[in-house]
């Protein structure tokens, strides 16, 4: 059985992946504040085993205020306040899916746990500046990351909301995974093809007729903010 390991080992070896961890090591050592932390980075990949692997959803850049960000794309740990683009998502959720609630935080590691990467394109950012650490190795790095899916699996769900979304995975095979592209959720853009585009339906509707288990979309309510998932 193929892991993680076996996928993406051979892209860490690359150049291009030395190079962002360099660059973020001498950045943090430059004095400034890199979001997420260390232990943090590639969360994506620790909370959703490589076998269990179902949906990808691909955001762009981690958030940059502080406490935010925690390696998963569109997610916020349990206790800060959800963001724009993820209150959108509810929000759409609420619509298409019956009986989804919306919980009182942010943290979608249930999803990652039973099958959806969130994996953004740009695996760190400088407080307060975002896209600061564009094009120091990690876009090379998730391209090969999602080229590796492409090939090894089949029937995956590919969720891309925005024009970086989709030109991320452009080369993705539409025979072998269902590819559903909307706008962004953003407050700047989701009024133009984000809501109303039933993406978490239709990927339950594909996985169930491939013959997989559904995503459990739900999201516990946690009545104290302390609590982790």
């Amino acid at each position: 059985m193929q892991t993680w390991h076996d996928i993406i080992g051979p892209c860490k070896a690359q150049d291009y992946f030395q190079q962002a961890l360099l660059t973020v090591a001498q950045a943090r050592q430059s004095g400034a504040v890199v979001y997420p932390s260390d232990h943090d980075i590639f969360n994506a990949f620790k909370y959703t085993p490589f076998d269990k692997l179902k949906v990808v959803i691909v955001g762009q850049d981690p958030y940059h205020q502080p406490g935010q960000a925690m390696g998963l794309s569109f997610s916020v740990p349990v206790g800060c306040p959800v963001p724009p683009s993820l209150q959108n998502i509810y929000r759409e959720l609420k619509n298409d899916v019956p009986g989804f609630s919306v919980p009182n935080h942010g943290c979608l590691i249930p999803w990652a746990r039973q099958g959806v990467l969130l994996l953004n394109s740009i695996l760190t950012v400088k407080a307060g500046q975002p896209m600061s650490m564009r094009g120091i190795g990690w876009e090379q790095f998730t391209d090969a990351v999602i080229a590796a899916i492409n090939e090894h699996c089949e029937g995956l769900v590919f969720m891309l909301w925005g024009n970086a979304a989709k030109n991320k995975c452009a080369h993705v095979n539409r025979e072998r995974h269902l590819v559903l592209e909307a706008a962004h959720p953003s407050p700047l853009s989701a009024s133009r093809g984000f809501f109303g585009c039933h993406h978490f339906s239709q990927a339950n509707t594909y996985l169930h007729a491939k013959g997989r288990t559904t995503i459990n979309w739900q999201l516990p309510v946690y009545l104290d903010g302390s609590e982790q998932l």
